[in-house]
């Protein structure tokens, strides 16, 4: 069993099969850094108090919750009075629902949990559910109360376990039609898409998390420790320059270019190119098609330069 303590213990629930089981934070936030706020003058931790306008520090034993239902009026409550709201799914996740694994869209998805059953009477039924939900290819649906909310949660399997991941509710969701109404429906131009495919089926590989790194936090870490051994912190510039407005390219030259430096050819390459060639020629009056011109680092300051003093 995991060394970590469970953040909830209860049963899953399947008809009449109930699966005593515990659940594990799969993610973890101790890689992250955080800072606390200090007192420059003195070196010390910033506190913080709990005041009231007009009467200073409070004690915690005075401390109600309370919920705004008009401005500046509130109704309380006590934590007596909200774990008095008993709910049918406290200790209980109840699969009411079996949906395909694909349907449910990636924005509703909040947090995973690894699910573990709690002794190894309780490991029968669980296997039996990991490997229906698998063979099935289904996820199964349920609530459950946890840290004095009631979660939509999906269960799913995970290597040799089940997952649980808690689910956003739909009106917690921002339609989208409200961001993307300015968008137009017109479809990509044939040519352009058909460079922009090729370009991600050669970077195509399968999903290793491993082989990303929050370089950020690595940067972040190198600069503390700097700090924590007495160095001064340590500047690095990217070689060369950052694109100007001057500096633009048509989107078939970047995407070209993108192809180019992607290491793959063949003939497929080679018809892309040159529809690629005969669309940005159309552009330009129907002459022969423009290729771009490879320019010297001095080259491009020195055109600039010259813009700037026309």
């Amino acid at each position: 069993m995991p060394s970590a303590r469970p953040i909830w213990k209860g049963q899953i629930r399947l008809s009449l099969v109930s699966i005593p089981v515990e659940l594990f934070s799969a993610t973890k936030t101790n890689e992250k850094i955080s800072f606390r706020q200090i007192h420059e003058p003195t070196g010390k931790p910033i506190h913080y108090q709990k005041v009231v306008a007009g009467i200073g520090p409070v004690d915690t034993d005075e401390i109600l919750k309370g919920f705004e239902y008009e401005k500046g009026r509130y109704v309380l409550m006590s934590e007596e009075d909200i774990e008095a709201v008993k709910l049918e799914t406290k200790k209980t996740i109840d699969l009411t629902q079996f949906v395909g694994a694909c349907e449910i869209e990636p924005i509703y998805f909040d947090k995973p949990y690894f699910v573990v059953p709690q002794d190894e009477l309780a490991e029968d039924a669980y296997r039996v559910v990991r490997d229906a939900l698998r063979e099935t290819e289904m996820v199964g649906l349920g609530q459950l109360s946890m840290r004095g909310k009631e979660y939509l949660a999906a269960l799913k399997p995970c290597g040799k376990g089940l997952l649980l991941e808690t689910l956003h509710y739909a009106d917690e969701i921002r339609k989208a039609d409200t961001f993307f109404s300015e968008i137009s429906g017109k479809k990509a131009e044939e040519d352009l898409l058909a460079v922009a495919k090729e370009l991600i089926k050669r970077k195509a590989a399968p999903f290793e998390a491993t082989a990303f790194k929050n370089h950020y936090t690595q940067a972040l870490r190198q600069l503390i420790d700097e700090r924590v051994k007495g160095k001064a912190p340590k500047v690095e510039t990217e070689e060369g320059e950052r694109p100007s407005g001057d500096n633009v390219i048509d989107l078939m030259s970047a995407l070209k270019r993108s192809l180019e430096g992607s290491g793959a050819t063949g003939a497929g390459g080679r018809d892309l190119k040159a529809r690629g060639r005969s669309k940005a020629g159309a552009r330009a009056g129907g002459g022969a098609a423009r290729k771009p011109a490879a320019k010297s680092k001095s080259g491009a300051k020195s055109a600039r330069k010259a813009r700037r003093s026309a």
